[in-house]
């Protein structure tokens, strides 16, 4: 079987990874992959765009094209494969661009939880037109101050703030200045959900669910969850708070009623549906809707699955995940990543990664990698996932953070508190 990865991340190698224990033979793709997803599959290099993607399906007769981010999918990847006489039966592992809207817009989800009663935080959103409106919003309500861009903005687009001053400064820089772009048209303002949070991933093929394993993840960049967020720092499954009252809570009021909702709305939806959620006082709210998997959560939450990864990307495509039985190895797995200075802002590349031939105790993800003249390259923001396994979280990031001594490259940063709150 000839499948098509997109996206050239921690999670896509994940995935490429999961993908080559598979007991039926497959030929995996990539599109300008980064240097560990290169040495594993036949790299395609092109501008990414739908109608080059076209070409490369037909050209190298993919069977199945699996979406690692969002933007594809916002923009109607799904929609545009399934509409095209030329490639619609190549399966496709993600949501419709109605489906996508759940991440594609933060009032669409919002909208959505409300009618179908599943818990959130109390919001209302703003547009340019109406910011004044929205800085008398801020003044009836009592700090912490939460806004988020309606629009995606890589898992950067939320802004807390204590004081109402910055809050007022804040929302005038993302409707006015659009601080976040396009994405920050429009801005939700929520209130502040006091918790614990964590990550819920669900497998839907239109009719039928499966849930993954918890995971929890640190999105700031500083030690304390200080500072800007970010795409993410490191993740940890399974979640230690989670126990059969919570998982019961999580299902009945939120995940049966997202499916349920999406199967009225008439949402064409065969992909994962990441739910972010916190645990307030032992009851679980949802931050926000993803519509695939997490980065980094799935680099902690994939390999803990024993089951043939295609087989469950067929099940999908085949509405029959209500015959899956998932297998969960029981250990603890940790990710810590490893950053460029500077980042979430601005960072410098090209810097080259010495010590990757020396990890044996631990599993590296690349993520923003890049390989030239047979030499690893930094090339992202955040640059290598360290993932590692044990009877306990703390073993395991003892061994992560271990792995991580062993590898250097200029501007080399972590956080050195993964589990911090655990």
């Amino acid at each position: 079987m000839n499948i098509l990865i997109i996206g050239s991340g921690a999670r896509e190698h994940v995935f490429f990874h999961k993908l080559l224990e598979s007991k039926t033979n497959v030929s995996l793709f990539s599109i300008n992959p980064n240097a560990a997803i290169s040495s594993i599959s036949k790299a395609l290099h092109f501008d990414f765009n739908f109608q080059n993607l076209k070409q490369a399906i037909i050209d190298n007769s993919i069977n199945l094209v699996l979406v690692g981010p969002e933007i594809p999918l916002i923009e109607g990847v799904y929609d545009f494969i399934k509409s095209n006489n030329e490639i619609c039966n190549t399966i496709v592992i993600g949501p419709s661009k109605n489906g996508a809207m759940l991440e594609g817009s933060k009032d669409f989800a919002k909208e959505f939880m409300s009618k179908y009663n599943i818990p959130t935080a109390q919001s209302k959103s703003f547009t340019k037109e109406s910011l004044s409106e929205g800085i008398n919003y801020l003044k009836n309500k009592k700090g912490p101050y939460v806004l988020k861009a309606d629009g995606p903005a890589a898992g950067k687009g939320v802004v807390i703030v204590d004081k109402l001053d910055d809050a007022k400064i804040v929302l005038e820089d993302m409707l006015v200045n659009n601080s976040f772009g396009k994405s920050s048209e429009t801005v939700v303002i929520e209130e502040f959900l006091s918790g614990i949070e964590m990550s819920c991933f669900v497998l839907f093929d239109g009719k039928n669910y499966l849930t993954l394993p918890y995971a929890k993840d640190y999105k700031r960049i500083g030690e304390g969850d200080v500072g800007l967020n970010t795409g993410g720092m490191g993740s940890i499954s399974p979640v230690s708070f989670m126990d059969e009252e919570m998982y019961n809570k999580i299902d009945e009021r939120i995940i049966k009623p997202t499916v349920a909702g999406l199967i009225n709305e008439g949402i064409e939806y065969k992909g994962f549906i990441f739910i972010g959620l916190i645990n307030v006082n032992g009851n679980p709210y949802v931050i926000e809707y993803n519509v695939r998997m997490g980065d980094p959560e799935t680099q902690v939450v994939l390999p803990r699955i024993k089951n043939d990864f295609l087989q469950i990307l067929l099940a999908i495509e085949n509405q029959n995940l209500d015959q899956v039985e998932l297998e969960i190895d029981p250990k603890h797995y940790t990710n810590v990543v490893l950053a460029s200075k500077g980042y979430p802002e601005s960072y410098n590349k090209g810097f080259i990664i010495t010590g990757l031939e020396k990890i044996n105790r631990s599993i590296i993800f690349h993520a923003g990698t890049l390989l030239k003249d047979n030499t690893v390259l930094t090339n992202g923001g955040r640059v290598i996932s360290m993932v590692s396994s044990a009877d306990n979280f703390r073993k395991a990031l003892k061994k992560s953070y271990e792995s991580i001594d062993l590898i250097d490259f200029e501007g080399k940063t972590c956080r050195k508190d993964i589990g911090f709150d655990l």
